[in-house]
This record gives C-alpha cells, structure tokens and sequence, in this order.
C-alpha cells in the first residue's frame, strides 16, 4: 500500500481551491503556484502525524496564511515605491476593469489586512474562522476588515459601491 495515497488524494480534493486563495493573496500565478507548493511539501513531511486531523484544509489554509505573511515580510523590502498611482478606470461599470481595479488595490493592502478580506469575502468564512486561520482574535479581525475597507475606498473610489459596509459598531463591540 502507498503511504502517500491519502496526501494525494487530499491534494486532489483540495488543490484548485488552495491555488484559488493563493492567487487572491498573491495577485501572481507563478507566486501563488509557489505558496502552495511550498506549504504542500511541508505537509507532505509531516504526513504521518497530520493524517489523523480531521479538518485538513483548514490546517492547510493556516498554514498558506502563515507562509504568505511571513513572505510578505521578507519581500516587502524588495518592494520599490511608485509616486505615481495606477491608472484608475474610466469604465467603473466593466466588470473586469472593476476586477483589475481591485487587485491592483489589493495588492497595496498590508498582508494581514488583504489575508482578512480574502478570506472573510472571497472565501465567505466567518469572523470566527477567520481569526482561528489567522491566529488573532474575533475583534483584531473586524478592525481590520474595517480599515482594510476604508483604505480600499480611499484607494479606488469606483469601488466603492460594490464594498461591503460595516459600522463602527460592529467594529468596537468586541473590544469591550
């Protein structure tokens, strides 16, 4: 019997929305492809004893979370500024501009403001999940969602009707 038979069939079952999260975070093919590479083949070590956890993309997806941040640090140093912003859309109304829009603003969210937004709208998780893959608490979650937000809209004002709203409220509730 093949030891790795139950890895590949978890790499099967879970890859191709694995590389989806990737590139949300990345904005990149070849990065994304990279990211997850890199945390499959640490799983792939630890088979034996990650086999036995019941909820094995979640570990997975922690770990991407995890592997993106720290990545983020690392080449936020390489990153060269620009003085001049990117061309802003003259047809907000296109969808794919409205697409291309929103990743380039993305990608100038810092990494845990835009791992938060992925996951809490692209991914549809809840605030909960968000902060156990994220390993912050329900109100760091929110607080940043909401930042995250509002630099969006200062970033790219055609966006803004299609963001969702969230008020201060809700934002402050936790951090009672």
């Amino acid at each position: 019997m093949d030891r790795n038979a139950g890895f590949r069939a978890f790499v099967d079952a879970h890859q191709r929305s694995l590389l989806r999260l990737a590139y949300l975070l990345t904005g990149e093919e070849h990065l994304a492809e990279d990211l997850v590479q890199s945390v499959l083949v640490r799983m792939i070590a630890r088979w034996p004893k990650l086999r036995h956890i019941d909820k094995l993309d979640l570990y997975a997806r922690k770990a991407m979370m995890n592997q993106y941040i720290s990545w983020r640090r690392k080449r936020s140093s390489d990153e060269v500024p620009s003085a001049d912003p990117p061309e802003r859309s003259h047809w907000p109304e296109d969808s794919a501009v409205l697409r291309i829009a929103l990743r380039q603003v993305l990608m100038r969210l810092t990494p845990k403001q835009r791992a938060v937004l992925v996951l809490r709208f692209f991914e549809d998780r809840t605030e909960r999940d968000v902060a156990g893959l994220l390993g912050c608490s329900v109100g760091t979650v929110k607080s940043q969602t909401h930042h995250a937000l509002a630099r969006l809209r200062a970033l790219a004002p055609e966006l803004a009707p299609n963001l969702p709203v969230i008020r201060p409220a809700e934002v402050k509730e936790t951090h009672r």
